[in-house]
């Protein structure tokens, strides 16, 4: 993929959740259909474990995500943990109130509009001390070499027009001994006018590879204990009549899965 298609992909990922940010959205565990502008915000102030948990089991997260990473993880005090794609912040509110007082959570994102609700969402939470968050891009992450225990991340490395180099960069901030829990969408047989349109790449379909390709760059990246730990099928909720066109065929068509992906750097470098 050339430079100047990666940046139109970027521009239209940043400009989408741009806008999604200024939206008043519905619940995300109401029965709305699951399909990009359907992945919605809770507030902050009401913002629980249970929440996310809930969710997660409709197949739809806070935060604009497909999954739910946080039930993956062994957050202890006074760790630091890294947050790829924070958008309004609702997943590292939660990993704040579990490293506590001690312990540090820098939530990164692309849209300056995020990053501003995010904050506003930290401060009702009361996690402001705890939870920053910065702008800046996955594929060059504004964090120091080897200073971050974990990293987790909700529906947004399938946004990058360069995964290799995300994964590259997340083990470069990794302390050796860490751990990466993300939850992602991968999928097969996708057909090639999705893959060139803008729009799908910023709703989390255009940009989604297949299982074996997303393991295989993590990999490749140096990441060693790399496994699925979750999945769903999301083909029927993403590619379904409510809101993507007609339901997929199950045996023929594309295949859309939500997958909950862990691994580990074992190793400095």
């Amino acid at each position: 993929m050339d430079e100047s298609r990666d940046e139109q992909i970027k521009g239209a990922v940043k400009a989408y959740y741009g806008a999604r940010a200024a939206e008043v959205v519905p619940s995300c565990c109401s029965p709305e259909p699951c399909c990009g502008e359907a992945n919605v915000e809770v507030e902050a102030a009401a913002a629980t474990e249970t929440d996310s948990r809930c969710c997660a089991d409709a197949g739809t997260v806070s935060s604009l995500g497909c999954g739910d990473p946080l039930a993956f993880v062994e957050f202890q005090e006074g760790q630091v943990v890294l947050d790829l794609g924070s958008g309004f912040g609702m997943e590292a509110i939660l990993a704040a109130q579990m490293v506590g007082e001690s312990g540090k959570v820098i939530g990164l994102d692309l849209t300056p509009e995020m990053i501003d609700k995010a904050k506003k969402n930290a401060e009702r939470a009361g996690v402001e001390h705890i939870a920053e968050f910065r702008l800046g891009e996955m594929e060059e992450m504004p964090v120091d070499n080897e200073s971050v225990d974990w990293i987790v991340s909700n529906c947004v490395v399938n946004l990058s027009p360069d995964k290799e180099r995300v994964f590259q960069e997340a083990y470069r901030v990794l302390k050796p001994g860490g751990k990466m829990v993300i939850s992602d969408l991968v999928s097969s047989d996708l057909p090639e006018e999705v893959k060139k349109d803008l729009t799908s790449w910023a709703q989390c379909l255009g940009g989604t590879v297949e299982e074996a390709e997303y393991l295989g760059l993590m990999r490749s990246a140096g990441f060693d204990e790399v496994g699925v730990v979750d999945r769903f099928d999301a083909s029927a909720a993403l590619l379904g009549s409510t809101c993507c066109g007609p339901a997929p065929d199950a045996t023929n068509g594309p295949k859309i899965e939500s997958i909950r992906v862990s691994a580990t750097k074992t190793t400095s470098g």
